[in-house]
């Protein structure tokens, strides 16, 4: 019988894994199957598991917190970061890990340059977590980003052009700009950055966000999210398979 993989989330209309795992499957003759379980909530978790003999899972938005009460292991990186976003299922127990981090830093660092030594991070979800591991590893400050303002936050109205200079790197962690909603985008003074940002969108669906191209035009380098999917996809793989 085929091994059984999958994804959880809401709703799952323009999820990368399941295409991707399906061909790494076809491509690699492996005798396994990769599905999407939409869960519209994440105790449903139980009932998934218990009628369907999965061997591994990825989490996405927004159960990549949430999920984490339902595990019977979780990762160092786990612990910090509080996020899950993929499942080992072996002898019954359940095992939480994070490849987003494994990604995002793999996709990131062969980008950074020796200015870009403070960040903004756009954002104070599950994946902002991950780009918070990360920036921490690499030994790069970072404030973060959000609605409103807090003892650990800035809000958007915030950001001057002062704090854009200051940032050379600026990383998107929100869903604004992603598909169908492509004419949005984080509200930061973009007139304000230069050849010496780094922008870089978790996003990859579009390709370029209107984040991405606003950046683009004023000589920013830019970044999307697909190779750090593919990363954290292969970094799935090898967690399932090791």
């Amino acid at each position: 019988m085929a091994a059984q993989y999958g994804l959880i989330g809401f709703p799952l209309t323009h999820s990368f894994s399941p295409k991707w795992f399906s061909e790494k499957f076809a491509t690699e003759d492996i005798d396994a199957v990769y599905k999407a379980y939409p869960l519209e909530n994440i105790e449903s978790i139980n009932d998934l598991l218990a009628n369907y003999p999965l061997k591994g899972l990825n989490v996405t938005i927004p159960y990549k917190k949430d999920v984490v009460e339902f595990l019977d292991h979780i990762s160092p990186a786990v612990e910090k970061i509080g996020a899950v976003n993929c499942i080992d299922i072996r002898n019954g127990k359940r095992y939480g890990h994070n490849t987003d981090v494994i990604g995002f830093e793999k996709s990131l660092t062969p980008l950074l340059k020796e200015h870009h030594t403070k960040a903004l991070i756009l954002g104070t979800g599950g994946a902002a977590q991950a780009v918070k591991y990360v920036l921490d590893t690499l030994g790069i400050e970072y404030q973060s980003i959000s609605r409103n303002n807090s003892e650990d936050t800035l809000a958007y109205e915030g950001i001057t052009e002062e704090v854009i200079a200051e940032h050379p790197l600026i990383i998107n962690t929100t869903p604004l700009g992603m598909l169908p909603d492509i004419d949005v985008a984080p509200n930061i003074p973009y007139e304000a950055l230069t050849e010496k940002h780094l922008l870089y969108d978790l996003i990859y669906n579009p390709t370029e966000t209107k984040f991405l191209q606003l950046g683009k035009a004023q000589g920013a380098t830019i970044k999307n999210g697909e190779e750090m999917l593919v990363l954290q996809a292969e970094a799935s793989w090898d967690i399932w398979n090791s």
